[in-house]
């Protein structure tokens, strides 16, 4: 049976459920096709305050759109923009995991919700989640970049407040504005409106401390959670949904599911860090190698050789860079290089390379770079940036993630990720 209103049509097809027991329904906007959440009158201030942060962020790309409000005696409907599915629900569709089950003592509602997968794999048969080797593909990359810079408290982050849009492009969107409070960079909140409103299990350490110290570093903690939860196929890095807040309170997590993808792992355990000023930023998460494509990673690779040789003397930046000998390599470097590539770059240097020196690696990587940056236009495609970085990273794994930290600790960071990030 639907209701209709003044502009807003609501079927009785269900589709989610949101914050304060409110429940969205199927339903039209004018002449487009939308989701309705329907509250209850006496959550108004709810409304009103989802309606404000969403009127703040139109034309947004990361979070829906808001049509238009209407009620009646007993309910306020909001008119949101349609998406396909969650994050939770796409994960856990294309996800073999036994782990997710979100009904273990209800057999119809699990029968229902597989239904529900169902669909979301028959209209999402064409995104690709996860390569052959287990790490996340390109569109799922790109969907979890676009979690990455919120610019407001949002205090409700999780795969179910994360909605997927496939239609002009397929990407992530926020949902459930009504618990979000826009803070400037550095402003903090005391109050307790965050524990009060936090999502169990996905919130920071310091939300679950009454009267702590609240800034946008809370959403880079639930962040890490998702792109873990992204990363790892449906798992969740502080365990099953019952221990998780006792996890996150005492800092037990197990992060073994990305520990072979080391900038991942880098990442996620960083923003999961229980000192909230220890938590990378919105940008340098952004910045960060996980999210770079095999182009920048060599780019990156290439203008740190450029910076070693550069370099005179004994400086702290090369003293950083030999601080990671043992980590980048085993023994002598040259002897993992192809000796029809070692001979090749020869001819380009005349100093002999130093197989237990990590800068002369480095130097070899930018000259391998060099080599490829000449080839003629037709063969400048990316796919010859993935193989070269692919041959690189299957013999040196750490030398990216290493050289990255090493450049982190230094003053040179600003210059050689500029170059990075033009590409």
């Amino acid at each position: 049976m639907e209701i209709d209103k003044k502009k807003i049509l609501v079927s009785d097809k269900e589709i989610g459920k949101g914050s304060s027991g409110t429940i969205v329904y199927e339903g039209m906007y004018e002449d487009r096709r939308a989701a309705v959440k329907c509250l209850v009158r006496g959550h108004h201030d709810v409304a009103m305050v989802e309606i404000q942060n969403l009127i703040l962020s139109d034309q947004h790309e990361n979070i829906v759109r808001y049509y238009g409000m209407e009620e009646d005696p007993k309910f306020i409907y909001l008119a949101l923009e349609h998406c396909i599915c969650s994050l939770d629900d796409l994960i856990q569709a294309h996800s073999d995991s036994s782990d997710n089950s979100v009904f273990p003592d209800d057999s119809a509602s699990m029968n229902a919700y597989k239904i529900k997968l169902g669909s979301v794999r028959d209209k999402m048969q064409d995104v690709e989640l996860w390569s052959a080797d287990g790490y996340p593909s390109p569109q799922l990359l790109k969907l979890m970049s676009h979690l990455h810079n919120l610019g407001m408290i949002h205090w409700g982050i999780k795969p179910q407040n994360v909605l997927i849009a496939k239609n002009p492009s397929f990407g992530a969107k926020l949902y459930d504005m009504g618990i979000s409070k826009c803070l400037s960079k550095d402003k903090s909140s005391l109050g307790n409106h965050a524990t009060v409103c936090g999502i169990t299990g996905w919130q920071a350490p310091e939300q679950l401390s009454p009267g702590g110290r609240k800034t946008q570093k809370v959403d880079m903690f639930s962040l890490g959670c998702v792109l873990f939860f992204c990363v790892a196929r449906g798992k969740h890095s502080f365990g099953k949904p019952i221990e998780r807040d006792f996890n996150i309170d005492r800092d037990i997590k197990d992060l073994s599911w990305v520990e072979f993808m080391l900038e991942a792992h880098d990442l996620i355990s960083r923003l999961l860090d229980q000192d909230p000023y220890l938590r990378p930023t919105a940008l340098e998460v952004l910045d960060h190698p996980f999210f770079w494509s095999s182009k920048m990673r060599l780019t990156f690779l290439h203008d740190v050789g450029n910076e070693v040789e550069s370099e005179e003397g004994n400086s702290d930046f090369l003293k950083a860079l030999a601080n990671i000998v043992q980590l980048a390599f085993d023994g002598n470097w040259i002897e993992k290089i192809d000796k029809g590539l070692m001979d090749d770059l020869r001819l380009h240097r005349r100093k002999p390379y130093d197989g237990s020196c990590v800068g002369d690696l480095l130097i070899f990587v930018r000259n391998v770079f060099n080599q490829l940056e000449k080839a003629p236009e037709r063969f400048k495609v990316e796919v010859h940036y993935d193989i070269s970085y692919a041959y690189f990273a299957g013999r040196f794994p750490k030398l990216l993630i290493e050289s990255y930290k090493a450049v982190s600790q230094s003053c040179k960071k600003e210059k050689l990720l500029a170059g990075v990030l033009s590409k």
